[in-house]
């Protein structure tokens, strides 16, 4: 990448910014296997494993004093643990998400969680919804620093426009993933589909729900007048409008109990939902949106 960038999804200061941040799951999945988890968070083992930047709050035990010596600034040790927790990430690339910028703020938002996640030493898997032959594309448990090539030459490589719906995705996920922890489903949810039956799959398969909608200024205030003929991007399905005024009240009566009804959705699952605009940047919806309301932190 020109000029010393490590990808084109984030920027160097981004990536050095998640790297301090940590996923604040409501409850903590875990398996009994080997894994990695924060040596500050009450592990036992002694086997080292990797350094991060110290954040505020981390145990002062774990800070490496000779390597704050050298460069001045604090390091915590990192320690293999008898648990670990999946981090699971599921990007909509289905054909509505070919909107406007929709699918690109998904791809950076999945890079900037897939950091948090595995700069804390969980594994992270990442999911990409594609065709009907092919309902996911996928790279499987990156962690450490070694995984951030892997991650982002495969998030760079995503395109949208696929046949699959988040549903099938989510489906499709489950047959291939096997362990607890958290689920970020990044979607429009502009879909046919039952999403309160995939969020039960996500749930039952010990995933904690974190849903991201992402839609863009278009769909959630159209500006149209006259008459229309509106094309489902999706199922190819025709519909000639002649009342747009009528339909457009309609439309966006739907959209506010489609939000209300995936965060009421997330909330009985213990998970979390958040609508965003496409048009924002990354960096503000880190700031305004993911650390104000508790995502990150």
């Amino acid at each position: 990448m020109a000029g010393g960038q490590l990808t084109s999804l984030l920027s160097n200061q981004m990536l050095a910014r998640a790297e301090r941040l940590r996923l604040q799951t409501k409850r903590r999945l875990t398996n009994r296997s080997r894994g990695e988890h924060l040596a500050g968070k009450g592990g036992t083992s002694t086997e080292f494993n990797d350094f991060r930047d110290y954040v505020p709050g981390d145990d002062m035990r774990y800070v490496d004093w000779n390597i704050f010596a050298r460069l001045g600034r604090p390091y915590v040790r990192q320690y293999r643990l008898e648990e670990e927790s999946y981090v699971v990430i599921i990007v909509d690339g289905s054909s509505s998400m070919d909107f406007g910028e929709k699918f690109t703020r998904a791809k950076e938002l999945a890079a900037l969680f897939a950091i948090t996640g595995m700069v804390n030493q969980e594994p992270v898997s990442l999911y990409h919804g594609k065709s009907m032959s092919v309902p996911v594309e996928s790279l499987r448990k990156a962690s450490g620093r070694v995984g951030y090539r892997p991650v982002f030459q495969f998030l760079e490589g995503l395109a949208a426009g696929g046949e699959a719906t988040i549903e099938e995705a989510v489906r499709a996920v489950l047959k291939r993933h096997r362990g607890r922890g958290l689920a970020i489903v990044l979607s429009d949810f502009l879909t046919a589909g039952p999403i309160d039956r995939m969020l039960n799959e996500l749930y039952e398969a010990g995933l904690e729900p974190w849903c991201v909608q992402i839609l863009s200024a278009a769909e959630r205030n159209p500006d149209v007048t006259g008459d229309l003929r509106l094309i489902d991007s999706e199922q190819g399905h025709n519909l000639d409008v002649s009342s747009v005024g009528d339909l457009l009240g309609i439309y966006r009566e739907h959209l506010v109990r489609l939000e209300e009804h995936i965060a009421s959705l997330c909330r009985q699952r213990a998970g979390r939902y958040i609508s965003i605009e496409a048009e924002r940047p990354v960096e503000e919806l880190l700031t305004s949106s993911l650390i104000k309301q508790g995502w990150l932190s």
